[in-house]
């Protein structure tokens, strides 16, 4: 039997790693002021709260119970009763490692790191206690004094949940209890407005309730609201102050209406869909922390399966071949008679690729999802090798396809921590060098013609070429004589199995990271390059497609057969005299290009296409591609048009071909095969 809450749990995970995301955001935002401010304090513990409501909605009992101490100390903090210090925050990082876990536990039933987690639960709950920190570093201030000595308060809470909560995975009477940790509560449940019989819904309720709540501290109407903070949606409330020492910061009370027996449409509740409900009442004056969640619930989003998309891409694609199809027919000498058929053509085109636009737009992200986690990363890596940095992050609204993001996490990973480790000095080296004894780790993206590029760059020393050429000798990467450029050398930290590190840590030095991150951005159908000066720093920089659905491509001809050169592999074509071939026996094997020579490969030898050797090689004509650093020709028959072609992976429709990345449907119904540029080089470089 299905779980009927599969649905609610999927949009509690995708909820739950927002949340641990904004509130790791906003502890790195006070971190770096190294000061306490009210509404960041407000806004984190926002998000503990609707952590350990919705866990506990679920049943996630390890969860709730470790979000609930979490949410204890920070309810202390944003009171005054404990004012922010680094051991609060150190610990409060830590928390979110724990949160991770857990919220990975429920959901892929990974193992719980029960050390860990006792260990920092016990840190918390040691932090709760004035005083039993270190001096200075958690202290009860004045304000808190005095919050202390103050008088209790009392509160009438009104409850009326819509009929239907229930349906949402939501139970009215786990709120009400909530309210016990502020004090004694005395509960009254009234009924009203209860359909006929036959109209009932089994599922629904029709109570409403009033709340006495006594407490021996002062509560504010925003402290009682957070309780009921993950269902403000589904109820409509009523707070009234019934103490001198509550209605001091009581605002004024929202008249509560009956609830309405008729049942939501099923749409009304479904979890699918995340938008703004409309709010009851404006947002108080003083309130400055509430108007700006209010703007944040006021932009609409909507979470949709990513096989839907795939799904609506590849229909898309179909589109793009049909229009292309039908795109021969508009052609006015050929076909004069159908000059209106034209027309409708050049409008069609224009629409089919205004909708591929939009659609593409859809798997679109911000390259922030990516970058957001280098921040926290560079700061326990920083703290760890006793180094100061900071994280500079340029062009975090640029946008990539999201398949693009997801492989793009683990390269820059070691990409950044690289930087850390070996690139930026520690404080005295750079003082000494007359540097700020702050590093700095930039990250960069930005689109330039079709493509997303991204700089991982740093402030640090640089590149050693002296030690790279001596460890790559040592290696037997390369002959002792080699008479390599200094960028040549530079490149040599991409050679599989390379370091420079003298000993092996948990950070680097095994040499399985820089080659792999070529591998992976190859993969990607990208490259990466590395620039670097002496006691300057080093950049890294990535090219990448926008997409990996649609490619921007040469037509060319071999023969009769048709194939599709990406354009971020071609250089330049270029028509070749027999004298500036070189042969060994009948075969061709370089050319002289730019003071160079580079191989020279027959696509008609290597895929056994039917074609008269003689006219080809006459024909002479050559595309110049790139991968690596590394350079080919390619002889061809003739060059047609480019255009941007719908990428059909080969492997899934047919069979992995060495050499070829995918294929194509071109607009004659003919299959087009894309060249796998960097396969060819390294295979014509291996024979």
């Amino acid at each position: 039997m299905s779980d009927p809450l599969a649905q609610f749990r999927a949009v509690f995970f995708d909820e739950s790693a927002e949340a641990i995301d904004a509130i790791e955001r906003n502890l790195l935002d006070v971190d770096d002021a190294s000061e306490m401010d009210s509404e960041t304090i407000n806004d984190i513990f926002r998000s503990a709260h609707s952590l350990k409501g919705g866990s506990a909605t679920f049943g996630m009992g390890s969860l709730t119970d470790f979000t609930h101490v979490m949410e204890t100390l920070l309810d202390k903090v944003r009171a005054g009763q404990l004012s922010l210090s680094q051991d609060i925050l150190d610990c409060l990082f830590s928390s979110l490692d724990v949160l991770r876990n857990l919220v990975a536990h429920y959901q892929f039933d990974d193992e719980i790191n029960q050390s860990s987690m006792q260990e920092v639960k016990a840190e918390l709950e040691r932090l709760l206690v004035p005083g039993a920190t270190s001096a200075g570093t958690s202290e009860i201030t004045s304000e808190s004094v005095e919050v202390a000595s103050s008088s209790g308060s009392e509160w009438l809470i009104e409850f009326a949940p819509d009929p239907a909560i229930m349906m949402t995975g939501n139970d009215p009477l786990r709120y009400i209890d909530e309210l016990t940790e502020f004090g004694e509560i005395d509960v009254t449940c009234q009924t009203s407005a209860i359909p006929p019989f036959e109209e009932l819904e089994p599922t629904h309720i029709y109570c409403t309730w009033k709340i006495n709540l006594k407490s021996e501290k002062p509560l504010t109407e925003e402290e009682l609201k957070d309780v009921f903070l993950w269902i403000e949606d589904e109820a409509e409330f009523k707070f009234t102050p019934l103490s001198s020492a509550s209605s001091a910061e009581a605002e004024t009370p929202v008249e509560i209406s009956e609830p309405v027996a008729t049942a939501p449409e099923p749409a009304a509740v479904a979890p699918a869909v995340t938008a703004a409900p409309a709010e009851a009442a404006p947002a108080p004056a003083s309130g400055g922390d509430k108007s700006a969640a209010k703007a944040k619930r006021g932009s609409q989003s909507i979470r949709v399966d990513l096989e839907k998309i795939d799904s609506l891409i590849n229909l898309l694609g179909e589109l793009v071949i049909t229009q292309s199809m039908l795109s021969i027919y508009g052609d006015e000498e050929k076909y004069p008679q159908f000059e209106r058929l034209s027309e409708g053509l050049s409008q069609l085109e224009r629409h089919t690729r205004d909708l591929q636009e939009g659609v593409m737009r859809i798997r679109m992200l911000p390259i922030d999802f990516c970058f957001s986690r280098f921040p926290r990363m560079v700061r326990d890596l920083a703290k760890k090798l006793n180094k100061s940095i900071a994280v500079e992050i340029i062009g975090e609204h640029t946008e990539v396809d999201k398949t693009v993001i997801e492989e793009l996490n683990d390269p820059l990973v070691h990409l950044v921590r690289n930087s850390v480790d070996h690139g930026l000095e520690d404080r005295e080296t750079r003082l000494a060098n007359g540097k700020s004894e702050t590093g700095t780790v930039t990250l960069k993206a930005f689109h330039q013609v079709g493509n997303i590029i991204i700089e991982i760059s740093d402030d640090g020393a640089g590149l050693n070429t002296e030690r790279i050429k001596a460890k790559a000798i040592e290696k037997g990467v390369i002959k002792a004589n080699a008479n390599l450029t200094e960028q040549a050398i530079h490149e040599l930290i991409f050679a599989p199995g390379f370091s420079t590190a003298d000993a092996v840590t948990d950070l680097s030095g095994r040499g399985v990271g820089m080659d792999v991150v070529k591998r992976n951005i190859r993969s990607l159908g990208g490259t990466i390059d590395v620039r670097s000066i002496a006691n300057e720093g080093t950049t890294f920089t990535i090219r990448l497609p926008l997409t990996l659905a649609i490619l921007d491509g040469q037509l060319l001809k071999v023969g009769e057969e048709t194939y599709i050169i990406p354009m971020l592999s071609i250089i330049e074509s270029i028509q070749l005299k027999q004298a500036d071939i070189n042969k060994v026996g009948k075969r061709d094997v370089s050319f002289k290009w730019r003071g160079n020579f580079i191989p020279i490969l027959n696509l008609a030898e290597m895929f056994d296409c039917p074609v008269d050797q003689d006219k080809l090689i006459e024909s002479g004509l050559v595309v110049v591609v790139e991968s690596d650093n590394k350079h080919c020709g390619i002889l061809v028959s003739e060059l047609n048009n480019h255009q941007q072609v719908v990428v059909k992976s080969l492997e899934a429709n047919y069979a992995k071909i060495e050499g070829l990345s995918g294929a194509t449907i071109l607009g004659d119904g003919s299959v087009a095969l894309i060249i796998d540029v960097g396969a060819l080089i390294s295979r014509v470089r291996m024979h």
